[in-house]
């Protein structure tokens, strides 16, 4: 070839390379061509992966392949890269994971891996997903706000009926002129709170040893504490148990201060405090496994928690004054039942990401930002809204019948004999 034609080659291939770069250029959304990508903006292509995933696994699923590739290809080139520009500024490592996982995803469609192969991974990237929204996500005021008000409300409502339930317990005893068995009462009100920390420690490790994957774990714990908080939400119920459960107490204090057992009044005040105990790291093993990032104010929120506790009990056993209790434990009551709904809305959506529930997204529905996301359960799909919404209208028609019905009906009952009068 003469120099005349390399000559011309050369250019064409110029020419050619020069129409590609600005094809590239045009399909990329704004601020890409130049490296800059805002924060805001990769979190709303994080959106669209998230769709991009779920497509791909569901095509996967109908047994296509080529499209589940194809699918999964865009997602990463079209949209994850461009998220990749902040994020890996604020984390490389967890983009490097990303890429690494958006391969292998891609490598197992391509070879015909398994449908369960392909769904574990993709599992996986959902969590690293939801990792690089964190990354890229203002914690703000809201959320914090709202995990330490939770914490808080926990800690205190727990704390005030072991309060309550230790002041009848020793006002039993000074009844019973046998104060000189308080000491055995306290000492097994002191293993109590050790055993509830312990308890803590040990559902973490079980839970993090269990061969299940991680959102199941997430959704087993959430729910048991809904399950848990729907009992003790409903003040009727657990009053009157509450006052069984009393009466029990007072039994064994008065059996066992009749066979002068300190054993058996130390087993007594542990009994007695470990249940609220064992409800309290319950709780709190929810709110931490769906507070990533906001741990800080989970413990916030138990410090001025225990703080208040501490006044509270002050003021009953040093001060020996009446404090509105009613008031107190139906606004928490209140404020836990709202914490109960945030839970299940999380644990629906650990099952869904684990894709043991079907995802329905509701498109068009406006989404938080995921630390607010995560702390009042609020997940833009159909199964977690219609749960949610169930759970709600529970409560509301219990605190309906409760507040409004009942007392009519009583009201009602308590006139007709006056009349007959």
């Amino acid at each position: 070839m003469n120099n005349g034609g390399a000559t011309w080659c050369r250019r064409a291939a110029l020419v050619g390379l020069g129409c590609l770069a600005v094809v590239v250029l045009a399909a990329m959304p704004a601020g890409a061509a130049n490296g800059n990508v805002s924060k805001s903006a990769a979190i709303e292509q994080l959106d669209v992966v998230r769709h991009s995933i779920d497509e791909t696994l569901a095509l996967v699923k109908a047994g296509h392949a080529g499209e589940a590739f194809a699918q999964a290809k865009a997602g990463y080139l079209q949209h994850f890269e461009l998220v990749e520009i902040p994020l890996r500024v604020a984390d490389p490592g967890l983009t490097a994971d990303a890429e690494t996982k958006f391969a292998e995803i891609r490598g197992l469609i391509s070879t015909g891996a398994s449908t369960a192969a392909v769904r574990d991974n993709i599992i996986e990237l959902r969590r690293l997903v939801d990792d690089a929204e964190r990354k890229l996500t203002d914690t703000g005021l809201s959320a914090p706000a709202v995990v330490a008000g939770q914490s808080f409300m926990i800690i205190f409502r727990e704390g005030l009926e072991a309060v309550l339930l230790l002041s009848a317990l020793l006002g039993y005893l000074e009844a019973a002129k046998a104060s000189q068995y308080r000491k055995p009462i306290m000492t097994g009100l002191a293993a109590a709170v050790v055993a509830t920390v312990v308890t803590f420690v040990l559902l973490r490790a079980v839970l993090s040893a269990l061969p299940f994957g991680r959102e199941v774990l997430e959704a087993v714990v959430a729910i048991a504490a809904v399950a848990v908080l729907f009992y003790v939400s409903f003040w009727l119920i657990a009053r009157l148990e509450q006052k069984r459960w009393l009466e029990f107490l007072r039994t064994r204090v008065w059996s066992a201060v009749s066979a002068g057992s300190t054993t058996a009044l130390m087993l007594v005040g542990f009994t007695a405090i470990y249940r609220e105990g064992f409800e309290t790291a319950l709780f709190y093993q929810a709110l931490v496994t769906f507070g990533h990032g906001l741990a800080p104010w989970i413990m916030l929120g138990l410090a001025l928690g225990l703080v208040a506790l501490a006044i509270v009990s002050y003021a009953i056993f040093k001060l020996g004054r009446r404090i509105p209790i009613k008031t107190f434990l139906t606004t928490a009551v209140a404020l836990l039942m709202a914490t109960s709904v945030a839970f299940l809305g999380n644990a629906v959506r650990s099952l869904q990401e684990a894709d043991v529930l079907r995802l329905t997204t509701l498109h068009g529905w406006p989404r938080a930002p995921i630390f607010l996301a995560q702390a009042v359960g609020y997940w833009p799909s159909v199964q977690t809204i219609v749960a949610q919404a169930v759970l709600a209208a529970v409560y509301l028609s219990g605190a309906l019948y409760v507040f409004v019905i009942r007392p009519r009906l009583q009201r009602g009952a308590a006139a007709v004999p006056a009349r007959s009068a």
